[in-house]
């Protein structure tokens, strides 16, 4: 019997060890990567977006980005109305972006490799279905 949900979390516990362990030379972990890549590819956002987004508890979402504003790396601003705050990546995050990125391509090309392009297409497909049946529920 194979048991997908524990296939999958286990994929998801070993790419985020080896991915902290190449961030850690940055002072940058995982978690704070899911943020930056966020932010960078959709702009600002608010907390409720990300948290949204990253399947993420509030609480969570609030000491992480906490963390990532006094490291300077993320910026806090007046949204909409006044119980709004956006979230942005800070010029300092925006430069070390690139590396950071870097650092994850290497991780996903070596994950990735002997998998044909075709097989990702699959993958990527029944993922994202097994997210969206989730998120049904």
């Amino acid at each position: 019997m194979i048991v997908y949900g524990q296939k999958v979390n286990q994929l998801a516990r070993l790419f985020v060890k080896r991915l902290n362990e190449g961030l850690e030379q940055f002072d940058f972990y995982s978690a704070q990567w899911a943020f930056a890549l966020r932010l960078h590819q959709q702009g600002s956002s608010t907390q409720k977006e990300l948290s949204d987004y990253l399947n993420i508890e509030p609480p969570t979402v609030t000491r992480t980005l906490a963390r990532m504003e006094k490291a300077g790396l993320v910026i806090r601003e007046q949204g909409i109305d006044r119980r709004e705050r956006k979230i942005s990546l800070s010029p300092v995050a925006c430069e070390q972006f690139a590396t950071w990125q870097q650092t994850s391509n290497q991780l996903e090309t070596i994950a990735l490799a002997n998998i044909d392009k075709s097989e990702l297409e699959v993958f990527t497909r029944v993922l994202e279905q097994m997210v969206d049946n989730l998120k049904k529920t």
